[in-house]
């Protein structure tokens, strides 16, 4: 295949667990670097072998705390990807980060392993928000390494997280506005929600913590979008926005429904083989995944054929929240599906008439009210 793919990097390892994450994140009092770098470039090794010299376009090193890698490790990877895959000219390579001291001060030798792009996880530019959320790092680091980032990489992205307990319109304005006068290239927002498993769903159940109202939480993510196009970004994902031309190459792989390779502990993938699509998940746990790649090459745990229908349902629940909407040509191509077929016609009829979706011969799309709603839109609308 000639078609780009995109390469996931999983780092497993963080400083301390936040309280409302449920990734697959572990916190270790010391850090194997070199088994698990020896670990992932074998993992690599096996899938290159399977996919051959496929075009590489984006890289990126996620978790975790990527941060957390050493720099040699993270070039030693890098050179990898490229010596076993053809780089396109443009290879995005991204790291997220978090803006404390230690990891901050590393930025100038991961621009020199090769990172192009960095993803910063501020969440917040309130110290009083950053202690409740368990962050590691203070407004005023957050914003150092955003001055910082902005004199080293070409790329910026950072994230923030809103609808806190107690948060203000106020507050939330004078937190986007600053951040973004300090980088206005890519924001990623996420609203706060309360995930099983974790300490923000104890103290949620015992009534300790509580969450600002639909209402209000859809008000903050409207003032987002307005504040965010005064600096010039668009929103081109749901809770992604962007100048034109910054947009993250890594996460439209996703979101338009195309090929990538995962590694590491609880990485999935999506791959073509033959025509065919499957989805490849790694063992979750550190080192009984690292275990299974000194065994057998791979910490692949499943590796499942997709059929058509499972492929439409994907593709939409994925390409709908892109605010370009759904390739109808590519979409049948990859899916083997003809769209109508993986929708409900009556759902479908409602959302046209009530401006949720538009519709022509080449792309169906969310408009920004269907985007509003998109998660109740879709439990409904795909068959």
């Amino acid at each position: 295949m000639t078609e780009p793919l995109s390469l996931y990097i999983h780092w497993p390892f963080c400083l301390a667990k936040c309280p409302y994450c449920d990734f697959n994140s572990h916190v270790r009092d010391e850090i194997p670097q070199k088994r698990f770098a020896e670990a992932l470039k074998r993992e690599l090794a096996f899938d290159a072998a399977r996919l051959g010299r496929r075009p590489l376009h984006s890289i990126f090193f996620g978790g975790g705390t990527p941060s957390l890698m050493d720099p040699q490790t993270v070039a030693s990877l890098i050179e990898e990807a490229q010596t076993l895959f053809d780089p396109t000219p443009d290879l995005e390579i991204t790291l997220e980060a978090n803006p404390t001291s230690v990891e901050t001060d590393k930025f100038r030798a991961f621009r020199d392993a090769g990172i192009n792009r960095v993803s910063i996880g501020i969440q917040s530019l309130r110290d009083d928000a950053l202690k409740m959320l368990g962050r590691e790092h203070s407004a005023n680091q957050a914003l150092r390494a955003l001055e910082i980032a902005r004199s080293l990489f070409p790329r910026i992205s950072f994230d923030l997280i809103y609808a806190r307990p107690n948060q203000s319109e106020e507050d939330w304005n004078n937190e986007l506005t600053t951040a973004l006068s300090f980088v206005a290239d890519h924001l990623s927002l996420y609203q706060l929600t309360i995930e099983p498993g974790t300490k923000f769903e104890a103290l949620h159940r015992r009534g300790e913590l509580s969450l600002p109202d639909p209402d209000t939480a859809a008000h903050l993510y409207d003032l987002t979008g307005e504040i965010a196009a005064r600096h010039g970004l668009l929103p081109y994902e749901v809770s992604n926005y962007a100048k034109l031309g910054a947009e993250s190459r890594h996460n439209l792989t996703y979101w338009r429904y195309t090929d990538y390779i995962g590694i590491g502990p609880g990485a999935h993938g999506r791959l073509s083989f033959g025509g065919d699509v499957y989805a490849t998940r790694r063992h979750r746990a550190p080192e009984p995944w690292a275990e299974r790649v000194e065994r057998l090459g791979t910490g692949m745990t499943e590796e499942t054929q997709l059929s058509n229908e499972e492929k439409g349902r994907e593709a939409l629940l994925m390409g709908l929240r892109l605010s370009e909407g759904i390739n109808i040509h590519r979409f049948e191509e990859r899916t083997k599906r003809k769209l109508h077929e993986c929708l409900d016609p009556l759902i479908l009829e409602a959302c046209l008439e009530e401006n949720y979706l538009t519709l022509n011969s080449q792309t169906l799309k969310a408009t920004p009210h269907g985007r509003l709603r998109l998660e109740a839109l879709l439990a409904r609308l795909v068959t």
